[in-house]
């Protein structure tokens, strides 16, 4: 397969990415965003300047002897608006998967996506300059519909923290009855676009079954929970059907709404339990779960 290559999907944009860094290469920060968007604007300007590049198909991703499989995909690019939106998507272990498609949205669609953080990371010493780099905001009901307001397109985990580090390799959702979320679209008067990444919870792993972390963070809120894996496994991005804003929809109804659309997309493309072996074996299979 030719890197930067775009398969085709029935009704959807797929969207390939590059193979990450080198090993050898440790960016951080900046600099690592800023790499990773250098080597997707070369691989688009390879891409267009080919003029004999053959049709592609899910073929394009099995290993070909000659270069090693992608680890990255965007399914539905399309489903991104012009205007503003509100992504509402699962969260992992880490939040790695959002990085992937903010930058794919902004080279794609030359468009930033801010994402949501709880406000502890914002307490982390020397953490300041990366969440200005990547837009991360607070999060408060009043900043989220002024950026929507001003046309932006905004990300949010309702599950946040608790559901990074508390939910299994079955993908529970644990969003509880938060609904801020979906109050903050009915204020801006935005649509709520859900978001699922196929084995995210496999390439960056919790101990978060163990009681006595969900103890320590349920009394301290402290998010002290060890981690494992950074396995090179295939992600696959899928945005689902854009849930349009509706002036006599409850925040209680739309939120039950948000969260159905992500548990669909969770039952349509994740493979339950989820497991580190399978999905390192997709990096040099063809998908077989329906795109």
């Amino acid at each position: 397969m030719e890197n930067g290559n775009i398969t085709g999907v029935p009704g959807q944009e797929t969207v390939i990415l590059p193979e990450k860094p080198s090993r050898h290469e440790k960016p951080n920060g900046s600099k690592g965003i800023s790499l990773l968007i250098e080597g997707l604007q070369r691989e688009e300007q390879a891409t267009n300047s080919s003029s004999e590049t053959p049709p592609q198909n899910e073929e394009n991703n099995v290993i070909n002897g000659k270069s090693l499989p992608i680890g990255y995909e965007l399914h539905g690019l399309e489903r991104i608006p012009d205007g503003p939106a509100l992504v509402v998507f699962y969260h992992g272990a880490t939040p790695i998967d959002f990085f992937y498609f903010m930058a794919t949205v902004l080279i794609k669609k030359k468009r930033i996506c801010h994402i949501v953080a709880d406000h502890f990371v914002f307490s982390i010493p020397g953490f300041k300059l990366l969440l200005d780099v990547f837009g991360v905001k607070h999060g408060s009901q009043e900043e989220c519909v002024k950026a929507l307001r001003n046309g932006d397109l905004l990300a949010i985990a309702p599950g946040g923290v608790r559901e990074a580090l508390f939910s299994n390799e079955n993908y529970s959702i644990i969003w509880g009855n938060r609904k801020g979320f979906a109050q903050v679209a009915i204020d801006a008067k935005v649509p709520i676009i859900p978001m699922f990444t196929q084995n995210v919870r496999e390439g960056i792993r919790s101990l978060g079954g163990i009681k006595f972390f969900r103890l320590v963070y349920e009394y301290l809120r402290l998010p002290l929970v060890p981690l494992y894996g950074n396995f090179p496994v295939k992600l696959r991005t899928f945005l689902g059907e854009p849930l349009p804003y509706r002036p006599k929809a409850t925040a209680e109804q739309l939120a039950e709404q948000a969260k159905n659309s992500v548990q669909t997309l969770i039952d349509k493309h994740q493979k339950l339990p989820g497991n580190v072996f399978r999905a390192l074996m997709e990096r040099f299979t063809i998908q077989k779960k329906e795109d």
